[in-house]
């Protein structure tokens, strides 16, 4: 369904231009003592899970307007993301989400491997109601007062290992809304013993080389309390648990002005942090497109992770997880995998020890001009210079539009009805 040979006639237009710019800057790093071929590969081991449903148009609480060739099945999703890897080649993974994506495990595999794709971690769905389902989750699900509705949630997370273990995932990333929106509507402790309880017992399931990822979120749907409402919460949970158990970070998941970096560090420290959802916001949870708001605090993520690289134990799950209102879903998936793959090529550029050395003289205007010195760095050529390497577009976004796919998908698969709002 997509050309490769599109990629091969725009990177022609395209090579002459970025040997000059790569040259140039090869030469610039070379003077501040940096091999740029070094940096190429560490651009091309870099690779970021791209959710399944970030595929498709997103929403808010009030509308969504589906484009044309939306994915009709999980099968048009790999499609879709084999697309954004072909181009990239920054992501070789997908992250599913059941039930949405409930399919034969042979069929995931044989369409996967199609598209030279592997599968990441995968997602359980307790925060809406199915409709085979018996026990409503209104008011709960791994909390929920009822133990019959807890066993239904427990049973489908359990059902997401099952799925995800045919086809070759290794972790399972488990959200819930469960809270509270009236103060006295829950018992708080009561409730968190619950939760508990029940991860426990989905945590019991684990094959032994897989890894439970518990995600916080500070509020929506749940906005008096929400029962894993931030990093402590959740680190907490993972080491009640046990070893297998870590946080999840999603960057749009804090409230506005919280020190995502510290929080990045601190779960470090406490050999906790399993893997990040990457995206950007404004105001709060917004699931904008990822480096579009705050590339900076990006940068600075991964300055922590560059720097904490050989901790024994520390393991990443990279993933993106965004909502996708107003643009084409492929080529914002394809630019977010760009960003997050440009905010760490440029973490790599940091001098580490001279920034460790201003640290211990606490110099901080010093140590801050390392960190900028580095985010300032025009790493574009290295970025294309990876790609065009591996058989990717030097240009994504304008390879992806010479290919016609979007128009070709369109004309194949079946149009969406717009109404009604929320996530895809």
């Amino acid at each position: 369904m997509f050309d490769l040979k599109v990629i091969e006639a725009e990177n022609a237009k395209l090579e002459r231009d970025l040997d000059k710019d790569f040259d140039s800057l090869g030469e610039r790093l070379d003077r501040r003592g940096v091999d740029i071929q070094a940096l190429v590969a560490k651009a091309q081991s870099f690779g970021v899970a791209v959710p399944s449903w970030g595929t498709g148009t997103g929403g808010t609480r009030f509308a969504r307007f589906p484009g044309g060739g939306e994915p009709a099945n999980i099968f048009d999703k790999l499609d879709d993301c084999g697309v954004i890897h072909a181009l990239t080649k920054a992501a070789p993974s997908v992250s599913l989400h059941i039930p949405w994506d409930k399919a034969d495990p042979a069929d995931l595999r044989a369409k996967a491997d199609q598209h030279s794709l592997s599968f990441d971690a995968m997602n359980s769905n307790t925060f809406q109601d199915q409709a085979d389902q018996m026990h409503s989750y209104k008011f709960g699900s791994l909390t929920h007062t009822d133990a019959s509705t807890r066993a239904q949630a427990v049973e489908h997370n359990l059902e997401c290992i099952e799925i995800g273990n045919k086809i070759g995932s290794k972790a399972l990333t488990v959200w819930i809304g469960d809270g509270a929106n009236f103060p006295g509507q829950t018992h708080m402790g009561r409730q968190f013993e619950r939760y508990l309880s029940s991860m426990k017992e989905i945590y019991a399931g684990l094959p032994d080389d897989w890894r439970l990822f518990s995600e916080h979120k500070s509020y929506e749907p749940a906005f008096y309390s929400t029962v894993v409402q931030d990093w402590g919460t959740s680190l907490l949970t993972a080491q009640e648990l046990g070893d297998k158990a870590m946080c999840l970070v999603d960057l749009g998941h804090h409230a506005p002005n919280v020190n995502i970096e510290m929080i990045v560090s601190r779960l470090i420290h406490a050999g906790k942090l399993g893997g990040f959802h990457f995206n950007d916001s404004k105001y709060g949870d917004d699931d904008l497109d990822s480096g579009t708001i705050d590339p900076y605090r990006l940068f600075l993520v991964w300055n922590e992770l560059v720097d904490a690289e050989g901790t024994p134990g520390l393991d990443l799950a990279h993933m993106i997880d965004q909502s996708h209102n107003v643009t084409d879903p492929i080529e914002s998936l394809m630019v977010s995998a760009m960003e997050i793959q440009r905010a760490f090529v440029q973490a790599c550029l940091v001098d580490r020890e001279a920034l460790a050395g201003y640290q211990s003289d606490n110099d901080a205007l010093m140590a801050s001009a390392t960190l900028r010195a580095a985010f300032r760095t025009e790493v574009d050529p290295i970025l294309a210079k990876a790609r065009q390497l591996s058989g990717g577009a030097i240009s994504p976004v304008t390879a992806f539009r010479a290919s016609g796919y979007r128009t070709g998908v369109t004309e194949r698969r079946p149009q969406v009805n717009g109404a009604g709002g929320g996530i895809v």
